[in-house]
């Protein structure tokens, strides 16, 4: 199916399918409120039929956009968005920990052959105005399919240490609470995902029991509200991400389906890891968004026909 990518300079860039669905918003407009981690998000997000699979806002965290890259604990500053876990004291307001990634440009917008892909430069700040990292942030809209009923974005991030001192990253499962170890890529889905159906390889464990769990992919499956159907969402990881011997730090989920509906790729959900001056990490992830209710075999069967 054909595209048509829109970039309205200094706000977002659109794409919409060939069937007229706008599919994917990037939003790089820096945020109002800097409480709640001012950074680039995708939202609205959409199946091909036109279902929104994403959550912007929501009452519970409103930090919470679409899908964005996060890092919950880094070096004592929060760039996930709004309260910080503190060891011994739980959730606190604390604006001064709370740092953004600014939008410095885009190297490169392509389209071609039904295939849209930017490259993005950032730079991460930390809230007193330090430049702490630099990064090259790639996504990529493609096999957008009519007959399958599903398209797929590409995300991927290197991140260098541009401080003359190593940056730690954590969550707050390293800081002390139990089963939090959300950071990293994080999707937030909308309210009529909460209660979802959460599919693993290999496994017959729900989303409780796939916390902190690892694993190639993982699929996200909900009824929606007000329109009839369901949407499936599936997040890969490229094969480099799991190889203990090219990867910078174990990936674990995060996965909830109540009383949220989130999931985010955690690079550091049990155990700290540390970028040293100068040094440079990278991974790759995959979003498969579907119309309909996918089984185990049918989410196996469509990520084997696409191929990394």
């Amino acid at each position: 199916m054909s595209i048509r990518v829109t970039h309205t300079h200094g706000e977002d860039i659109t794409v919409t399918a060939g069937n007229g669905t706008e599919i994917l918003r990037y939003v790089y407009r820096p945020d109002p409120d800097p409480f709640e981690s001012r950074k680039p998000y995708a939202h609205p997000v959409r199946t091909l039929a036109g279902r929104t699979v994403t959550g912007y806002r929501p009452s519970d965290h409103r930090w919470h956009k679409g899908v964005q890259m996060t890092a919950s604990h880094l070096s004592g500053q929060n760039f996930w968005g709004g309260n910080s876990y503190v060891p011994g004291r739980g959730y606190l307001r604390l604006p001064e920990r709370v740092g953004s990634m600014r939008h410095d440009g885009f190297a490169a917008l392509d389209v071609q052959d039904g295939r849209f892909a930017l490259t993005e430069h950032l730079t991460w700040v930390a809230h007193e105005g330090a430049e702490w990292a630099r990064e090259e942030r790639g996504l990529s809209v493609h096999s957008v399919d009519a007959v399958a009923g599903a398209w797929a974005l590409d995300w991927s991030i290197r991140l260098t240490n541009i401080r003359d001192a190593p940056l730690v990253f954590g969550s707050p499962t390293t800081a002390g609470r139990e089963l939090a170890g959300y950071t990293g890529l994080q999707w937030r889905g909308p309210r009529d995902f909460t209660g979802g159906t959460v599919l693993a390889p290999d496994t017959d464990a729900g989303a409780g029991d796939l916390m902190g769990h690892q694993s190639p992919w993982l699929a996200f499956t909900a009824e929606h509200d007000e329109t009839d159907g369901h949407s499936t969402l599936v997040f890969a990881h490229a094969p480099e991400n799991l190889d203990g011997s090219t990867a910078i730090h174990p990936s674990h989920w995060f996965v909830r389906a109540e009383p949220v509906p989130t999931v985010a790729f955690s690079w550091a959900f049990f155990e700290e890891f540390t970028l040293e001056p100068g040094e440079s990490f990278a991974y790759r992830y995959r979003l498969v968004i579907a119309d309909g209710a996918w089984d185990r075999d049918r989410v196996a069967a469509h990520l084997a026909g696409l191929p990394w």
